[in-house]
């Protein structure tokens, strides 16, 4: 398997660098937002996408607005990143990490506003923290494969529905794909069924490009074969994203996800079934 090295949005002295996950599996396309508007538009637009990519790239687009402040009035720059946040919030109004982040960037702010520091200080702190954010979200990745790679028996196939991979995220690992590439850094084999999740078909044009990256067999079926390769034994396993898990463990996610939810418990339930009252031979 190749090394984990799928980074969809990077900071860079020029600004900050998007793949453009339109042009996926066809064109691998690397775009440079030089302002913060352009940032803004890269997210309204969905050449990023996913929540946590959101939050990084929100937090990158503060940094770059910042950075690119040439005021030296320290009420100017506060109110030109109560701006631009406000713009970058406008972007996405249902992403929960971009407003997590912007958050975070204002207490960033403040915090180093508040012991005396210059605007060049502040301007490398939220650079700085937004880097730190991207950093954080990659080990967060990184614990959930390593917990829930431990989850996937060895020679599974595990099904996936939409794209919470590498392109999601801040990159490397990714959420529920970063569970299948555990699983496989823990020396397990292990092949996906990725089924095309449609309408925008995150599944057919990004998860099973990921995976072809990483020398992970995919196998790529239609939304409504599930049921039929569940049924014929081919599925061990099925991981999803979540945009929202409550505190009872209900989760809310891409359509389609109840469909397959409810397959899959009900395959579970026949295999169960099987197993305890198989006649013995």
């Amino acid at each position: 398997m190749k090394d984990y090295t799928i980074i969809p949005v990077k900071w860079s002295d020029e600004g900050v660098l998007m793949l453009d996950q339109r042009l996926l599996p066809t064109e691998e396309k690397w775009l440079t937002l030089k302002t913060y508007n352009d940032v803004a538009a890269g997210i309204r637009d969905m050449v990023v996408r996913g929540a946590p990519a959101i939050g990084v790239s929100a937090a990158y687009g503060v940094a770059l607005g910042a950075r690119q402040f040439v005021g030296t009035n320290m009420v100017d720059l506060e109110d030109e990143l109560d701006y631009i946040c406000d713009v970058l919030g406008k972007t996405r109004p249902t992403a929960v990490n971009l407003f997590w982040a912007l958050d975070r960037m204002k207490r960033t702010f403040q915090s180093a506003k508040s012991t005396g520091k210059s605007i060049n200080e502040i301007q490398q702190i939220l650079i700085d923290d937004a880097k730190a954010i991207h950093e954080e979200d990659i080990e967060s990745q990184r614990l959930i494969a390593q917990f829930g790679g431990e989850l996937i028996e060895d020679n599974s196939t595990v099904l996936t529905h939409c794209n919470a991979g590498a392109l999601a995220t801040g990159g490397v690992w990714g959420t529920a794909l970063g569970v299948v590439r555990g699983a496989v850094h823990q020396g397990k084999t292990i092949s996906v069924i990725a089924d095309e999740t449609r309408p925008y078909l995150q599944g057919a044009r990004l998860t099973a490009w990921e995976l072809l990256q990483d020398d992970i067999p995919v196998t790529l079926i239609t939304d409504n074969m599930s049921g039929h390769v569940m049924k014929k034994g081919r599925v061990q396993a099925v991981v999803v994203g979540s945009d929202r898990i409550a505190a009872n463990g209900d989760v809310a996610n891409k359509i389609g996800t109840y469909m397959v939810a409810v397959l899959a418990r009900v395959t579970a339930y026949r295999s169960m079934w099987q197993r305890r009252f198989r006649p013995s031979i």
